[in-house]
């Protein structure tokens, strides 16, 4: 069936998921993952999982309790540990909120919020050179692409480059990249009053984190958010980059 794992795939992620030390056995851990991302790239409903991955439950279920352990986020870190630290580059790409993802009080604190496209959400993200992603993040759709540019640059490593549009040119960021040992090439805004360091031919790579976000949004769970939970939507996206990963991994091998 389309969109499930390969034999390299199994293999790469088998190790990273949690074991279950008693009581009765789970139900087949690659059904189960194969039914995720099965909701995942067809953006279906978990109800009209067929029933080739098992009850829709299941896989639901399992894909819940792994995020509140913290699974999705440490398998993408153990992947990304292996990312092109020399340049890295960080943005962020609106997503509309489904109608059925908004049925939740207080949106705000499910980062979703009011801009000119409606309710909305902001995936923001830093990806090595290859345009591999390192860290992703959400916030609501109106905050200012700077708000968690402090979180995600805070592993930046000494003697990286850091590449971002000059949404992103804030004293305190080229602070922060000076402090890491790295070097910002940030285009200046109009009303910067200083000279600042900027090549415009390195910038040209910045292209790629731009790529990133159409990778992951061919993922039809990532391109709309259906979630009302913030934690199932980031996890759907952590699920995503976590797709690219292995799947560069195996044309590699």
């Amino acid at each position: 069936m389309r969109y499930e794992l390969t034999d390299y795939e199994w293999t790469a992620i088998k190790p990273m998921l949690p074991n279950k030390p008693r009581g009765i056995p789970w139900v087949n851990d690659r059904r189960v993952l194969n039914g995720i991302f099965w909701v995942l790239r067809s953006g279906a409903p978990w109800r009209d999982l067929p029933e080739a991955f098992g009850p829709y439950t299941t896989c639901y279920n399992r894909f819940v309790r792994w995020r509140r352990a913290g699974v999705w986020g440490r398998i993408i870190d153990a992947l990304a540990a292996a990312h092109d630290s020399a340049i890295q580059m960080i943005d962020t790409s609106i997503v509309r909120v489904h109608q059925h993802g908004a049925c939740i009080t207080r949106n705000r604190r499910q980062s979703m919020g009011r801009s000119r496209g409606g309710l909305t959400s902001k995936i923001h993200a830093v990806v090595d050179s290859n345009g591999l992603p390192v860290r992703p993040a959400l916030s609501p759709g109106e905050a200012h692409d700077v708000r968690l540019a402090g979180k995600l640059l805070s592993r930046l490593k000494s003697g990286s480059m850091l590449l971002a549009d000059r949404g992103y040119d804030a004293d305190w960021i080229r602070e922060l990249a000076m402090k890491k040992g790295a070097w910002a090439n940030i285009p200046p805004k109009s009303n910067r009053s200083g000279p600042i360091c900027f090549s415009p031919y390195l910038y040209r790579a910045r292209n790629h984190v731009e790529r990133f976000f159409n990778r992951i949004k061919q993922c039809r769970r990532v391109a709309t958010r259906y979630d009302r939970l913030g934690a199932n939507y980031l996890a759907f996206v952590q699920l995503a980059s976590i797709r690219i990963w292995l799947r560069l991994n195996e044309s590699a091998s």
